[in-house]
This record gives structure tokens, sequence and C-alpha cells, in this order.
């Protein structure tokens, strides 16, 4: 077996070579103005990855904004919409109107922002640049945020935060398609600030072997910090609190998730207590259907068990069913290590 990896390796590095170069080559040509980047009269923040998959954008996100949000900042969120119909046009939410919105036009993670923030307008389609330029009259915004932004280099921004998870296992770290990486490490030249996340859940040696190899490709004096995400408590369709965290302990659960890391969420669920009776995992952003809700419902029928599902994912199923036995898990960011630097970062483009 070690033998076949090998050789398919071999297939896969010219590609994954070729891949590499082809994206230092369009940041070579955006920093020596080749390719022309759009600059604003207005602070802009990048929340981005160099990897594929999960890194906790959305929620770091929510944290990023509820922080401006403290100090009278209006945002304005630009977002792709994945998979919402509205991703190849555009569209916005305004956080005082969260009604009348389906997440089959504006993706689920538009409608999370929207509901649990108070001072922010979420913009979605794929062209952020153009849309920045046609909402800003509208909204007016103190600063904007470039979800999964490290890619998109048309749009200048003031400041450059990349995420990492904790939990991808280090050899993943090569270039696609031999690895889970969209960039080389050398993307990191152009970080600002790099956030670790779900630090709580691997072994310290990991996680210093992770940092290690994060900080030999960083510029120097660029901080680290590190998260973790606290669950809240257990919610309803309708969001009401229907269970706090130790009351979940001992009940039969069936744990769904269509994100980029199930297993990380099914091992939260576990760590309080929950008795896990059975585990479903769809793709990343799954659009949740009729069918689909009808089998999970009927298996927490046949084991007399709650259904506990992500919060991104509760956005879809209660367009579909809004049944008392299916619950979500809110979760915050709480940082273990840097905060006041990621702090001290923000307010120096903001200020």
């Amino acid at each position: 077996m070690t033998g076949i990896y090998k050789i398919f390796n071999i297939f896969l590095y010219p590609l994954s070579l070729l891949w590499e170069w082809s994206y230092r080559l369009r940041r070579f040509f955006f920093t020596y103005d080749v390719f022309k980047s759009n600059e604003y009269h207005v602070p802009i923040i990048s929340v981005g990855n160099v990897t594929f998959g999960g890194t906790g954008k959305t929620p770091f996100t929510m944290w990023l904004s509820e922080y401006l949000g403290s100090m009278d900042k209006q945002v304005m969120i630009l977002m792709r919409g994945y998979k919402g119909r509205l991703e190849n046009s555009s569209g916005i939410i305004k956080s005082d109107r969260k009604l009348g919105f389906s997440p089959k036009d504006f993706g689920d993670e538009a409608l999370l922002l929207a509901r649990r923030l108070s001072n922010a307008s979420i913009v979605v389609g794929k062209k952020r640049s153009k849309n920045l330029e046609y909402y800003f009259p509208r909204v007016k915004p103190d600063v904007v945020l470039l979800d999964d932004g490290h890619q998109h280099l048309n749009i200048k921004r003031s400041l450059n935060i990349v995420l990492f998870d904790a939990l991808m296992p280090l050899n993943r770290y090569k270039v696609a398609p031999m690895g889970y990486m969209r960039e080389g490490f050398r993307a990191l030249l152009d970080a600002d600030l790099v956030i670790i996340g779900r630090v709580d859940q691997v072994d310290p040696t990991q996680l210093q072997d992770l940092k290690k190899l994060v900080e030999k490709n960083l510029p120097s004096n660029i901080p680290i910090a590190e998260m973790r995400y606290r669950p809240r408590g257990f919610y309803s369709s309708t969001y009401q609190r229907k269970f706090h965290l130790k009351e979940i302990t001992g009940k039969k659960v069936i744990c769904v998730a269509g994100i980029a890391s199930p297993v990380s969420f099914f091992n939260l669920i576990d760590s309080l207590g929950a008795e896990i009776v059975k585990t479903e995992s769809f793709p990343d952003h799954h659009d949740f259907n009729l069918d689909d809700l009808t089998q999970i419902l009927e298996l927490a029928e046949r084991y007399d068990a709650y259904i506990v599902t992500t919060e991104k994912d509760m956005v879809k199923m209660r367009k579909i069913a809004e049944d008392p036995r299916i619950l979500y898990l809110e979760i915050q960011v709480e940082f273990l290590n840097g905060e006041h630097l990621v702090k001290e970062a923000v307010d120096k483009v903001v200020s």
C-alpha cells in the first residue's frame, strides 16, 4: 500500500507544483501591479485561509463583527453566498431586517450572520469588488470584512488575517492535489495575523508542531493567536433555548452535520455528556430536503432521541420542518491566547 501511495504521489507532484506556481505568479502580478487591485477609502479586513475546508471563518467573522459593533462601527461583510442562487449575482441582508430571506438565495452562512449580528450588512455574490462599489453608498460602512478573502487579491485590504485548523494533520499541508492547501506557504508572506482554531481538541505536541510549521513561513513579528469554540447551549428551530449544556448529559441524540469538519462537532457533543446513538454526515453546505429530514426524524422516533445539529445546518432545516426534536448547538469564539494581539491589530486599522 505504501508503494502504491508513493507512485501515486510521483504522478501528483508535477500537478501540485504547477498549481502552486500558478498561485505564486498570480500573487506576484498583483504585488507589482501587473494585475490591478481596487483600493477603497474604508478599512478592509480579510478573513481567509490557505487550505480547503473549514477553518472557522464564520464563527471568527461573527466574533470580529461583534467586537467592531462594540466600538459602534457599522460593518459590511462581503461573502460569496456559497451555493445560494445569488452567488453569481448579488444580494444584501441587513441585520435589522432578517425576515423573508432564504438560505436557497443567500446561502446558510449569510443568514446565520444576519440573525446573530446587530449592526451589520451582509452582501453576497462572487464579484465582491463590484458588489462593494454598488452597495457602499447604501450602507456607508465604517469597516468592510472580506470573508474567505486571502485569495481575493483584486481588493486591497488593510489587514490580512489567516486562519488555521489545529485538527488538520500536518501531512496534509501540501498543495493540491497532493494535499489540502489552496496555496503554498509562501502565501503567508501577505499575512498580518494568524489565528489557530480548535486548539483545545488536539494534544500540545501537535499544536506546537503546527505553530512551528506556520512560524517558519511567516514574516518576522507576525502574531499568532489561539482560539476554541465554546458551546453556549442547545436551541430549538425557533431559536429558543431548550437545554443548558449540563442538561444534555445522558440524553440520547442523533448528531447531524453538513459541515467541513463533522467529526469535531460530534466529538464536542460527546464531550458534553450526550449519549450519541447515531451520527449522520453530509457534504459541507448540504442543501437539506424533505427526504433528508424525514429519514432523520424516523431515526429519532426509532431511537427515542433528539436530533442535534449545527447552527449553520439549522438555518436550512428550519425552512423544511420546525420539529421540537431538532436542536442546534450554539457556539462562540473564545481566545485561549493572543486575544489582545488580535484586538490591537484590528484597532490599528479601524481607529
